[in-house]
């Protein structure tokens, strides 16, 4: 295991020796981080946590109390997930064969969520592996995510929608009232302009000066 001295590890976790650990990383109580994972510099992970074999953590990450990061998931910097979160890993999920035997890891292939830059899944939300969360997109409380989500998108429900955009700060953007172009939003809370495209992807535009 390779811990970095200035991070904080609590007696009760439970870290794998073949695990890395960034520096200024805090595990708190009860949390468990498997062989093989890595965790970047300045994360949290929450009490009661899971983090399985070989999972990517980035740098800056926040992991709550009770969410279950199963391999083979890659979170990316600045990702924060919320309690309880559960990350997925089987498509088709058995306990055993079809001959009735116990299931080992040799008898399925894990299939892993991959969270990008700056994104937030919300409290007590699901992620149907294999999916992918874009950058700076959030995930409300309770949803169930089947499918990608775009950059900058907030979706809800079961299962997830996409039902507006926001921002870097997470606020909901608004239309832009400066321009009489469509498909034009700003961030209430950084004036950051953003534009969507025929597609329906969006994208920051310049910053409002």
């Amino acid at each position: 295991m390779t811990v970095s001295a200035t991070a904080t590890v609590e007696s009760s976790a439970d870290v794998s020796p073949a695990a890395e650990v960034g520096a200024e990383t805090k595990i708190w109580h009860l949390a468990q981080v498997r062989e093989n994972a890595n965790v970047g510099k300045q994360c949290i992970i929450g009490r009661g946590a899971y983090v399985g074999p070989g999972v990517i953590i980035g740098d800056r990450c926040k992991i709550q109390n009770g969410a279950l990061v199963y391999e083979p998931a890659v979170l990316e910097d600045g990702v924060f997930i919320g309690p309880a979160v559960v990350l997925t890993n089987d498509l088709f999920p058995r306990a055993v064969t079809p001959r009735g035997d116990l299931k080992s890891a040799d008898d399925w292939h894990a299939v892993g969520v991959t969270i990008r830059t700056g994104a937030s899944v919300g409290a007590r939300a699901v992620c149907i592996a294999p999916v992918t969360i874009g950058r700076w997109a959030m995930v409300a409380a309770g949803a169930v995510v089947t499918k990608d989500v775009p950059d900058f998108a907030l979706v809800v429900g079961v299962p997830a929608r996409r039902v507006g955009w926001v921002g870097r700060a997470g606020a909901p953007l608004v239309p832009d009232t400066s321009s009489d172009e469509t498909g034009r939003f700003v961030c209430p809370v950084t004036g950051e302009l953003f534009r969507e495209d025929s597609r329906g992807v969006l994208a920051p535009s310049d910053p409002v000066h």
